[in-house]
């Protein structure tokens, strides 16, 4: 993120590059790095003739280089945006040429998600050396709750320890997708707001009480009633929560726990890098530590390993989706 803002604070000194080249596994800073380059850079009277957006299915490199070598019609520069240059991925060697002398009077963006280029290559070498090429890394699962927090707090709202593990949770590590749910919390929210679980349960659509979150904590406090009744709702909404989804998940936190139980340094901070945890769930893995010894939770490993092979369909006789569940949880609490 430092980066980004380094970009952004550049662009707005009125430190521009000729190109940017945009490219990594996580599209959100891509997106905001082009728009913003979009919306800034021209004023809207000039944007009519000296700013273009191509896509990199519908052109080729060559076209690109013919649109960026064209001179500004009363402006200072222009603006040439390639979005989906990922799909140029074969002929991107092609931009040397113009990567090792290009027009000082264009700003040339080329979004390249998903992938990124060998730092070796001669194409990626002049691109740095005339201009900039930022690489936007996916975040770590431990990541996304201060990423969270930050993105939050710079727009003067906060959020509840459990509401934002439940976004990490359930949305996993795509900024895109959690950064479209926090948008639409600000619109309801008053600014300066703490975003609950309560609010996300409302708003998002996560049920409090019965999803794969609940279940697991009910797992590691041995809860056994509050599990079955968490399985029997999974079973009866199979398209919300597929059996998939849900032993994975449960086979991950006994992952996790068999971890836990081999770590030497059981110092919090240590245990949620770690387990990639949020730090505010470390009493619930501190409980399940207690509640399932190393070698029982060993065993529950290799029977959620055979639970998941019947979910998938193979020896499983057809088994519905509740008795699967319900051998989950018998082979965990017995």
């Amino acid at each position: 993120m430092d980066e980004v803002l380094k970009i952004v604070n550049d662009i707005k000194s009125g430190n521009i590059k000729p190109i940017y080249f945009l490219m990594g596994e996580e599209p959100y800073y891509i997106d905001k790095l082009s728009d913003y380059i979009e919306d800034k850079i021209l004023s809207d009277e000039e944007k009519g003739f000296n700013q273009t957006v191509l896509y990199g299915r519908d052109v080729t490199i060559e076209d690109i280089i013919s649109t960026a070598k064209r001179y500004p019609m009363m402006a200072e520069r222009q603006v040439v945006i390639v979005k989906e240059a990922q799909d140029l991925i074969r002929t991107i060697d092609k931009l040397e040429s113009y990567a090792d002398n290009p027009m000082p009077t264009t700003v040339l963006v080329l979004c390249y998600k998903y992938k990124t280029l060998d730092k070796r290559k001669k194409v990626t070498k002049l691109l740095a050396k005339n201009g900039v090429v930022y690489e936007s890394k996916k975040l770590y699962d431990n990541q996304v709750g201060e990423w969270i927090k930050r993105v939050l707090s710079g727009k003067k709202y906060s959020i509840e320890p459990k509401a934002n593990a439940m976004l990490v949770e359930f949305l996993g590590t795509d900024l895109s997708k959690i950064n479209n749910e926090l948008e639409k919390l600000q619109i309801i929210l008053p600014v300066g707001s703490t975003i609950t679980a309560k609010d996300i349960e409302e708003n998002i659509g996560f049920s409090k009480d019965f999803n794969v979150f609940e279940l697991r904590k009910a797992l590691g406090e041995r809860n056994q009633l509050k599990a079955y009744t968490i399985a029997d709702n999974f079973a009866q909404n199979p398209k919300d929560y597929p059996i998939v989804v849900t032993t994975g998940l449960v086979f991950g936190f006994f992952i996790q726990l068999l971890k836990y139980h081999g770590l030497k340094d059981k110092n919090p901070k240590n245990v949620a890098a770690v387990l990639s945890v949020n730090p505010f769930f470390l009493k619930e893995y501190d409980l399940a530590l207690k509640n399932y010894p190393m070698k029982k939770v060993s065993q529950i490993v290799g029977a959620l390993r055979d639970i998941d092979v019947k979910s998938k369909g193979v020896g499983a006789n057809a088994m519905s989706q509740s008795d699967l569940l319900r051998e989950m949880l018998y082979k965990i609490f017995n």
